[in-house]
Order: structure tokens, then sequence, then C-alpha cells
């Protein structure tokens, strides 16, 4: 009876040892799993938080683009608006001098059509400048929206 004594303890405590074994085993592999999943986490956070910073520096380089866009487009109506003044100004004596209705007219007439270009080619100048400023803004955006797509296909 002794030795079915001592073999049930000898079998208890090597079960005993195996299951303590196993159960490190599963310990250390779920503090394994939880460390490298926390670790994909912090990874993942910092490439978003990457990305983010990214993108908020291209919005302000697209408001920058925006604005020098503005300012050249302002400083360019101005010059024209001026020039404009200086111009009626001067069509206005011009045709306050003239000694005849037909010299009247074509002095009128001419001023007409020189404003009528020049209005024309300050037109095209301002949508050369709008159109070369709205390129400049949306670059930045479009520069962070294709390494985006670039970076979810890589990761797909």
């Amino acid at each position: 009876m002794a030795d079915a004594a001592e073999t049930v303890k000898k079998t208890v405590e090597q079960n005993t040892a195996k299951a303590k074994a196993q159960a490190e085993n599963i310990q250390a592999a779920g503090a394994k799993a939880f460390r490298e999943g926390v670790d994909k986490s912090v990874a993942s956070l910092t490439e978003l938080n990457a990305h983010g910073k990214k993108n908020l520096e291209a919005v302000v380089e697209s408001a920058a683009a925006a604005q020098k866009g503005a300012e050249a487009l302002s400083q360019e109506t101005l010059a024209f608006s001026k020039k404009s003044w200086e111009d009626g100004v001067a069509a206005a004596q011009s045709l306050s001098q003239a000694r005849s209705v037909q010299e009247l007219v074509e002095l009128q007439t001419s001023w007409a059509k020189s404003a009528a270009e020049a209005y024309l080619a300050q037109f095209g100048k301002a949508t050369e400048i709008f159109t070369a400023s709205v390129k400049d803004s949306f670059k930045p955006i479009n520069e962070r929206v294709t390494a985006t797509v670039e970076s979810f296909q890589a990761a797909r």
C-alpha cells in the first residue's frame, strides 16, 4: 500500500510540475503576444501621428501658396486699376481737346479699343496668375494624397 501511495504521490507531483510548466509557457506566450500587440499599436500610432504631422504641414504649405497667389493677383489688379485710371484721365484730357465731332469720335473709338484690348490682356494675365496659384496651392495636398494611397496599397 505504501508503494501505491508513493506512486500516486509521484504521479501527482509529476502532473503538478507539468501543469505548472504548461501554465508558465501559456503565461509567457500570452505576455509575449500582449507585448507584440502593444508594440504594433504604438508603432501604428507613431506612424499615424507622422502622417497627421505631414498632412498638417501640407495644409500649411497649401495655405501659404494660396496667400502668395492672392497677393500676386491683388498687386496685379491694383497695378492695372492704377494704369487704367491714368489712361482714362489721359483719354478724357485728349477728348476735351478735340476740335470736331469726327475727331472726338475717332479719339473715343481709339481709346475704347485700346481699353478693351488692355482689359482682355489683363484678364488673361489674371487668369494665368489664378491658375498658377490654384496649381501651387493643391500641389502639397495632392502629394499627401498620393503618399497616403501608396501606403494603403503597400499595406494590402
